[in-house]
């Protein structure tokens, strides 16, 4: 899984193939960017899209929908075996999806708490989470700060809810997806954002424009300064053959080493 996810709506196939062609997967959005009396067309263009399999997943509406059972109805008849499942929170009902690949979206206070259960299932490949609807979830109006010195930063409990997630992913070596960022004509601020995914420890980061695409890219793509210097390090500490040596002046321990080996894991 590239680390840029852009989201094509499902009722509009003309924009399948651009979307493939920009970002490392595409997800065929059957769930909000669809309105619900052009959901029956949009199950029809995702099975006809003839997408690659390897670099596409079909997101479905929340398990507990009527909407769901059409949904995987639908992709049961295309070539696509893996699924993001929407406002994810009930590990049986995910644990049920045996026959795929299941990206968990948990966008709720109940999806949340869920996180370190459902990343356990070994269909899950992935956990995503969403700040809007998680704090439309608890009667909240916005995830972020409106104005300030603080605008566009996330509230405390979007923090802790992204963190959480983070956390859960890790402990099962999971992929962890960061949210996206709703305001597309902002690409400082998804630079900043992005940066302290790869920062943290986000395996990819979910996008909605195809602006967005080269942002997140460039954030998770390490500069040739960086490169080079974990591979020096690196270097230095196969010829110092001991736990922790001294390199330019600073103390190096595994966590260290492992920082660099993720560098040039990212590069390639």
């Amino acid at each position: 899984m590239g680390p840029a996810l852009l989201f094509a709506p499902a009722d509009r196939p003309e924009r399948f193939a651009k979307a493939a062609g920009r970002a490392d997967a595409v997800i065929i959005d059957l769930e909000d960017a669809v309105a619900p009396d052009a959901k029956v067309r949009a199950r029809e263009n995702m099975a006809a899209s003839g997408m690659d399999p390897a670099t596409t997943m079909v997101r479905i509406n929340a398990l507990d929908t009527p909407d769901a059972a059409l949904d995987l109805a639908a992709v049961a008849r295309s070539p696509y075996r893996t699924v993001m499942v929407a406002k994810a929170s009930d590990p049986a009902a995910v644990a049920a999806l045996a026959d795929y690949d299941v990206v968990v979206l948990c966008e709720s206070a109940a999806g949340i708490l869920a996180a370190p259960a459902l990343a356990a299932l070994p269909n899950v490949v992935a956990l995503m989470w969403g700040a809007e609807d998680l704090v439309a979830s608890l009667g909240g109006t916005s995830s972020r700060f409106a104005g300030g010195p603080r605008a566009g930063a996330y509230r405390a409990v979007a923090v802790q809810a992204r963190s959480q997630l983070l956390l859960a992913a890790g402990a099962f070596g999971k992929v962890a997806i960061d949210s996206i960022y709703a305001d597309f004509a902002d690409l400082d601020g998804l630079a900043e954002e992005s940066e302290d995914a790869v920062a943290s420890g986000f395996g990819a980061k979910a996008c909605i424009h195809p602006s967005q695409v080269a942002v997140i890219r460039d954030a998770y793509r390490p500069s040739d300064e960086d490169v080079a210097s974990a591979r020096e390090l690196l270097a230095a500490a196969e010829a110092a053959g001991t736990g922790v040596f001294a390199f330019k002046g600073q103390m190096v321990d595994g966590p260290i080493l492992l920082h660099a080996e993720q560098t040039l894991r990212r590069a390639r």
